[in-house]
């Protein structure tokens, strides 16, 4: 859970920070964030959930 969180955050600035700098408009936002909204509700987003925390647990793996 604290990583799907920390994730809507991360992506949350990103599109923030493409929105600022003019390389996506508004209307490219609201495409990307209704888009992630119904992905969300279909049956694709355990799987998607599931590759996600892989690559959470992955990461800390990759320093050892």
């Amino acid at each position: 859970m604290s990583f799907s969180i920390s994730a809507l955050v991360l992506f949350g600035l990103l599109l923030a920070m493409l929105i600022r700098s003019k390389s996506v408009g508004i209307g490219g936002a609201t495409v990307a964030i209704l888009f992630g909204y119904y992905l969300s509700r279909t049956g694709i987003a355990a799987p998607i959930d599931q590759v996600m925390g892989a690559i959470a647990h992955a990461i800390p793996a990759l320093d050892k």
